[in-house]
Protein backbone atom coordinates (compact mmCIF):
# COMPACT_ATOMS: atom_id res chain seq x y z
CA UNK A 1 0.00 0.00 0.00
CA UNK A 2 1.63 3.12 -0.78
CA UNK A 3 1.27 5.63 2.24
CA UNK A 4 -1.51 7.63 1.49
CA UNK A 5 -3.26 4.32 1.32
CA UNK A 6 -3.64 3.28 -2.75
CA UNK A 7 -3.19 0.12 -3.16
CA UNK A 8 -2.94 0.64 -7.28
CA UNK A 9 -2.93 3.41 -9.32
CA UNK A 10 -5.83 4.67 -11.38
CA UNK A 11 -6.40 2.92 -15.33
CA UNK A 12 -5.77 -0.62 -13.15
CA UNK A 13 -5.97 -3.29 -15.91
CA UNK A 14 -4.62 -6.59 -17.57
CA UNK A 15 -1.54 -4.76 -19.16
CA UNK A 16 -1.12 -2.56 -15.84
CA UNK A 17 -2.08 -4.89 -13.28
CA UNK A 18 -1.61 -2.14 -10.24
CA UNK A 19 -2.19 0.97 -12.20
CA UNK A 20 -0.14 4.17 -13.34
CA UNK A 21 3.14 3.93 -10.88
CA UNK A 22 1.03 0.96 -8.98
CA UNK A 23 3.88 -1.28 -9.43
CA UNK A 24 6.43 0.29 -6.72
CA UNK A 25 3.75 -0.62 -4.34
CA UNK A 26 4.60 -3.86 -4.33
CA UNK A 27 8.09 -3.16 -5.20
CA UNK A 28 9.28 -4.73 -1.69
CA UNK A 29 8.75 -8.45 -2.95
CA UNK A 30 11.18 -7.79 -5.57
CA UNK A 31 13.78 -5.67 -3.19
CA UNK A 32 16.51 -7.64 -3.30
CA UNK A 33 18.02 -10.73 -4.43
CA UNK A 34 16.87 -13.95 -1.51
CA UNK A 35 14.08 -15.77 -3.32
CA UNK A 36 10.85 -17.16 -0.97
CA UNK A 37 10.79 -20.58 0.45
CA UNK A 38 7.81 -20.80 -1.67
CA UNK A 39 7.95 -19.12 -4.76
CA UNK A 40 11.59 -17.93 -6.10
CA UNK A 41 9.51 -15.54 -7.97
CA UNK A 42 9.67 -13.12 -5.16
CA UNK A 43 13.18 -11.99 -4.46
CA UNK A 44 13.51 -9.87 -1.77
CA UNK A 45 15.81 -8.73 0.92
CA UNK A 46 16.25 -11.42 4.01
CA UNK A 47 14.06 -8.75 6.02
CA UNK A 48 11.15 -8.78 3.75
CA UNK A 49 11.42 -11.91 2.87
CA UNK A 50 11.12 -13.16 6.60
CA UNK A 51 8.01 -11.47 6.94
CA UNK A 52 6.78 -13.04 3.62
CA UNK A 53 7.54 -16.43 4.44
CA UNK A 54 6.24 -16.29 7.76
CA UNK A 55 2.94 -15.51 6.10
CA UNK A 56 2.75 -18.13 3.57
CA UNK A 57 2.33 -21.08 5.48
CA UNK A 58 -0.07 -19.17 7.86
CA UNK A 59 -2.25 -18.78 5.68
CA UNK A 60 -5.03 -21.38 4.81
CA UNK A 61 -7.05 -19.46 2.08
CA UNK A 62 -7.36 -16.67 0.28
CA UNK A 63 -10.30 -14.36 -0.80
CA UNK A 64 -10.50 -12.25 -3.96
CA UNK A 65 -13.13 -10.28 -5.98
CA UNK A 66 -13.62 -10.96 -9.58
CA UNK A 67 -12.21 -7.65 -10.78
CA UNK A 68 -9.02 -8.68 -9.56
CA UNK A 69 -9.35 -11.89 -10.98
CA UNK A 70 -10.19 -10.53 -14.27
CA UNK A 71 -7.33 -7.85 -14.32
CA UNK A 72 -4.84 -10.66 -13.84
CA UNK A 73 -6.77 -13.01 -16.16
CA UNK A 74 -6.72 -15.50 -13.41
CA UNK A 75 -3.22 -16.34 -12.91
CA UNK A 76 -3.17 -18.30 -15.64
CA UNK A 77 -5.02 -20.57 -13.05
CA UNK A 78 -2.02 -21.06 -11.21
CA UNK A 79 -1.85 -18.56 -8.44
CA UNK A 80 1.53 -16.98 -7.74
CA UNK A 81 1.64 -18.71 -4.43
CA UNK A 82 0.86 -22.58 -5.61
CA UNK A 83 -1.30 -24.73 -3.29
CA UNK A 84 -3.78 -22.37 -1.31
CA UNK A 85 -7.26 -22.78 -1.91
CA UNK A 86 -8.73 -19.29 -3.64
CA UNK A 87 -12.30 -18.18 -3.51
CA UNK A 88 -13.51 -15.81 -5.81
CA UNK A 89 -16.29 -13.69 -4.69
CA UNK A 90 -18.70 -13.00 -8.37
CA UNK A 91 -21.92 -13.02 -9.83
CA UNK A 92 -21.44 -15.29 -12.65
CA UNK A 93 -18.84 -18.40 -13.01
CA UNK A 94 -16.48 -17.64 -15.26
CA UNK A 95 -16.95 -19.52 -18.93
CA UNK A 96 -13.91 -20.57 -20.13
CA UNK A 97 -11.26 -21.05 -16.93
CA UNK A 98 -9.22 -23.67 -16.85
CA UNK A 99 -7.45 -23.94 -12.95
CA UNK A 100 -4.36 -25.94 -12.98
CA UNK A 101 -2.27 -26.29 -9.50
CA UNK A 102 -4.69 -23.72 -7.64
CA UNK A 103 -7.95 -24.60 -6.52
CA UNK A 104 -10.54 -22.24 -7.48
CA UNK A 105 -13.92 -21.51 -5.85
CA UNK A 106 -16.40 -18.91 -7.82
CA UNK A 107 -18.77 -17.74 -4.99
CA UNK A 108 -21.57 -16.21 -6.20
CA UNK A 109 -23.87 -15.97 -3.18
CA UNK A 110 -22.01 -12.97 -1.38
CA UNK A 111 -19.18 -11.94 0.33
CA UNK A 112 -20.04 -13.36 3.53
CA UNK A 113 -20.70 -16.86 2.21
CA UNK A 114 -17.09 -16.30 0.50
CA UNK A 115 -15.17 -16.01 3.71
CA UNK A 116 -17.42 -18.95 5.76
CA UNK A 117 -16.17 -21.42 2.82
CA UNK A 118 -12.43 -20.02 3.10
CA UNK A 119 -12.59 -20.29 7.11
CA UNK A 120 -13.99 -24.06 6.32
CA UNK A 121 -11.45 -24.74 3.69
CA UNK A 122 -8.64 -23.01 6.12
CA UNK A 123 -8.56 -25.25 8.80
CA UNK A 124 -7.59 -22.90 11.82
CA UNK A 125 -4.93 -21.02 9.67
CA UNK A 126 -5.78 -17.51 8.59
CA UNK A 127 -7.76 -16.23 5.34
CA UNK A 128 -5.99 -13.31 3.36
CA UNK A 129 -8.33 -10.73 1.79
CA UNK A 130 -6.78 -9.68 -1.58
CA UNK A 131 -8.51 -7.60 -2.97
CA UNK A 132 -10.27 -3.59 -1.88
CA UNK A 133 -13.82 -4.02 -2.75
CA UNK A 134 -14.02 -7.81 -0.88
CA UNK A 135 -11.48 -5.54 2.31
CA UNK A 136 -14.03 -3.22 2.53
CA UNK A 137 -17.34 -5.10 2.12
CA UNK A 138 -15.95 -7.22 5.27
CA UNK A 139 -14.67 -4.08 7.34
CA UNK A 140 -17.62 -2.29 7.06
CA UNK A 141 -19.81 -5.71 7.87
CA UNK A 142 -17.50 -6.47 11.37
CA UNK A 143 -15.66 -9.46 9.62
CA UNK A 144 -12.03 -8.85 9.94
CA UNK A 145 -9.86 -9.55 12.82
CA UNK A 146 -6.84 -8.71 11.73
CA UNK A 147 -5.06 -6.17 9.24
CA UNK A 148 -1.87 -6.58 7.88
CA UNK A 149 -0.33 -3.76 5.63
CA UNK A 150 2.71 -3.60 3.79
CA UNK A 151 3.35 0.31 3.10
CA UNK A 152 5.79 1.22 0.48
CA UNK A 153 7.24 5.08 0.92
CA UNK A 154 5.28 5.96 -1.99
CA UNK A 155 2.68 8.77 -2.54
CA UNK A 156 0.45 7.45 -5.57
CA UNK A 157 -1.75 10.75 -5.12
CA UNK A 158 -4.57 8.48 -6.96
CA UNK A 159 -6.08 5.45 -7.30
CA UNK A 160 -7.80 2.24 -5.75
CA UNK A 161 -8.03 2.83 -1.81
CA UNK A 162 -7.86 0.46 0.47
CA UNK A 163 -10.15 2.01 3.38
CA UNK A 164 -12.52 3.51 1.03
CA UNK A 165 -16.62 2.79 1.34
CA UNK A 166 -15.99 0.81 4.89
CA UNK A 167 -19.14 3.05 6.57
CA UNK A 168 -18.46 5.97 9.00
CA UNK A 169 -17.89 4.62 12.55
CA UNK A 170 -14.65 4.60 13.38
CA UNK A 171 -12.96 1.53 13.18
CA UNK A 172 -10.11 0.90 16.38
CA UNK A 173 -6.95 -0.72 15.71
CA UNK A 174 -4.73 -2.78 18.52
CA UNK A 175 -1.16 -2.55 16.94
CA UNK A 176 0.16 -5.46 16.97
CA UNK A 177 3.23 -5.92 14.92
CA UNK A 178 5.77 -3.32 13.22
CA UNK A 179 8.67 -4.27 11.22
CA UNK A 180 10.81 -2.54 9.27
CA UNK A 181 11.77 -3.67 5.69
CA UNK A 182 13.84 -2.90 2.78
CA UNK A 183 11.61 0.14 1.36
CA UNK A 184 8.03 -1.41 3.61
CA UNK A 185 6.93 -0.94 6.32
CA UNK A 186 4.75 -4.10 7.71
CA UNK A 187 2.42 -3.52 9.85
CA UNK A 188 0.09 -5.78 11.58
CA UNK A 189 -2.70 -4.85 13.44
CA UNK A 190 -6.04 -6.25 15.60
CA UNK A 191 -9.61 -4.87 14.88
CA UNK A 192 -11.50 -3.90 17.84
CA UNK A 193 -15.47 -3.91 17.12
Amino acid sequence: MSLDGFVAGVDDNQNQPLGEGGEAIQGWLFSGDQPSRYNDFFKMSESNREVFDEFIPNTGAMVFGRRTFDIVNGWGGSHPISGIPIFVVTHEQPEHFQENDTPFTFVTDGVESALKQAIEVADGKNVVIGTPSIAQQCMKAGLLDVIQLHVSPLVLGNGVRLFDYIGDAPIKLESQQVTDGTDVVHLQYKVLY
